[in-house]
């Protein structure tokens, strides 16, 4: 007698168990991408591959003369006043630096950078007729107090703030040169063997820090690459988390979005202050460290502020240090929970916002930290700094298994002797008084620039993190960015990003402060004189993103029948 049991019991336990593997491996897997979709900010500056397409689909159109004072639908008469105050400004900016825009000219076939920073000052739409009324960029010869003197005399205040670098005022950091260079006359630039000062600067690298180890390099983006090379030498695990908005260096591996041509693949990027996130990382097994800037504390899941970028009156911004607490105090016990390496990268607000940087203004311990820019006395430098668990590089059990990190200019005897005059300066009591009343004295200078400004009818607000401002738009123009060359008409030096970042030294009196506001105040009422902030009844930041995508599909269609 046949029976057909045994092939439907094959048949059926085949289904049983392909269900079984389908359950064990293929579901996770895609339970682990849903978390780590949910986890990506609504953006783009959240959605790096998506960015870098659209990025290599925008065409570039410029706009001639009269599209250019009529963007926005202005009528002849606001054409008008505008065509009159972009003249009247290039004559006051011009005419007032001309020794400086002769030396500019010469870098410009010379120095990349001169001319990419020439191209992306402003949306590239407005671009053209920009460079050729104005005269971009100043040369500088000497700093007295908050002021710089430029190739031709002029007088500006200070608020770039070097990128950073300058947080106590720059006869602060020429008396830092000038001991550096007193203290390592004898030697000069020996490289490989140390020069005694690197002992202090160890011991008090250690005070600031709470660290036990630390390791020296030329930039904050190199010191960058060693930490999150550490965490995962350490770890055994490949990603990297970095969270949306976030600038840590140029390096390929932190820097995954618009800007780099290469291909990364061992990097997540994910929502600041979210709990999506914090589910998605709980979920992976493949992390090696976290990195968080804590600049990013201002404008959470946005890009740097810059003005190339101000296409609307979309720039948003606001701190709230309580919550940001609370995040960061999240993200360090789930690091903790999952053997995540916690890297603070302070390369910017190290020493800003609080004498122990981030970790002391935050209350949380990061397990690698980096600092740079301020740190060096005026020297570049960036340091890694961290327990020996994490610094070591070798392993004694495998001598061949080793992390390698070196550089030619690591640990220079000039840089060296910088550091430690920065910071021993920091440890001295008219120093320390500074930090005593810093939150509740740019708190009030932030909210009494406010009121003069809504006083005045301006259409402008500023946010604050300590003495780091970033300039918001009330009015939806697509002209908010021209306000830096009316800034710049009033003698304010600003960084080349514009109004997105004016950043202050904590030397910094209130007169001086309210000088700065008085030239802001001048030159908003100028802007708005000449018809730049007049927008149509009824318009919207999304009317106007409307109308760019408009332009941008014109402009594609075009090129392609050409």
């Amino acid at each position: 007698m046949t029976t057909t049991l045994p092939a439907f019991s094959f048949a059926a336990g085949l289904f049983v168990l392909l269900s079984v593997l389908t359950f064990l491996f293929i579901v996770p897997r895609i339970h682990r991408r849903w978390l780590m979709s949910r986890a990506k900010h609504r953006s783009l500056a959240g959605h790096v591959r998506i960015a870098r397409l659209i990025a290599r689909h925008i065409p570039r159109y410029e706009f001639d003369d009269e599209r250019f004072l009529v963007a926005d639908g202005a009528d002849g008469i606001i054409a008008a006043r505008r065509q009159a105050g972009l003249d009247s400004l290039a004559v006051r900016l011009n005419r007032s630096r001309p020794r400086s825009a002769e030396a500019m000219g010469k870098l410009r076939n010379a120095v990349a950078d001169v001319e990419f920073i020439r191209h992306y000052r402003v949306p590239f739409q407005f671009n053209r007729v920009i460079r050729e009324k104005i005269t971009a960029g100043v040369m500088v010869t000497a700093t007295h107090g908050h002021r710089i003197t430029d190739l031709d005399g002029n007088q500006l205040l200070d608020v770039s703030g070097s990128y950073g670098v300058n947080l106590f005022g720059h006869e602060f950091y020429k008396a830092c040169l000038a001991e550096a260079s007193e203290t390592v006359a004898d030697l000069g630039p020996v490289l490989g063997p140390y020069h005694p000062v690197i002992i202090e600067v160890v011991e008090r690298l250690r005070k600031v820090s709470g660290h036990e180890q630390f390791s020296f390099h030329m930039s904050g983006t190199e010191a960058i690459m060693q930490a999150v090379r550490l965490a995962r030498y350490h770890t055994g695990r490949s990603h990297v988390v970095r969270l949306c908005g976030a600038y840590h260096g140029w390096w390929d591996d932190v820097q995954p979005g618009i800007g780099n041509p290469g291909r990364v693949g061992n990097v997540y990027t994910l929502a600041d202050v979210s709990q999506a996130t914090l589910k998605a990382i709980r979920a992976r097994k493949n992390i090696a460290c976290v990195l968080v800037n804590p600049l990013q504390a201002l404008h959470p899941n946005a890009n740097a502020p810059g003005d190339g970028a101000l296409v609307a009156a979309n720039r948003a911004a606001g701190f709230d240090r309580q919550a940001y607490s609370d995040w960061l105090r999240q993200l360090r016990e789930l690091c903790d929970e999952r053997g995540i390496v916690l890297i603070f990268d302070e390369v910017f607000v190290g020493f800003r916002l609080a004498p122990g940087g981030a970790q002391q203004y935050f209350d949380v311990k990061a397990d690698l930290l980096t600092y740079g820019k301020t740190l060096g006395g005026g020297l570049p430098v960036g340091v890694v700094c961290g327990p020996t668990r994490l610094m070591q590089r070798f392993r004694r059990e495998r001598p061949l298994d080793i992390c390698f990190a070196r550089g030619t200019f690591n640990a220079h005897p000039m840089v060296l002797a910088a550091m430690s005059a920065f910071l021993r300066r920091l440890e001295s009591s008219d120093i320390q008084a500074i930090y005593t009343t810093l939150d509740q004295t740019w708190e009030r200078r932030a909210e009494r620039m406010n009121e003069t400004l809504s006083a005045n009818g301006l259409p402008i607000s500023v946010r604050n993190l300590s003495s780091i401002f970033t300039m918001l738009y009330d009015s939806p123009s697509r002209y908010n960015w021209m306000f830096q060359f009316y800034l710049q008409a009033e003698g304010l030096l600003l960084p080349w990003v514009g109004t997105g970042r004016l950043i202050f030294s904590l030397d910094y009196d209130d007169q001086e402060f309210d000088e700065v506001t008085e030239r802001i105040i001048r030159a908003g009422r100028q802007m708005a004189e000449d018809g730049w902030w007049w927008h149509p009844e009824g318009a919207t930041n999304r009317h106007i993103g409307r109308t760019i995508l408009r332009e941008s599909l014109r402009a594609k269609f075009q090129r392609r029948l050409a």
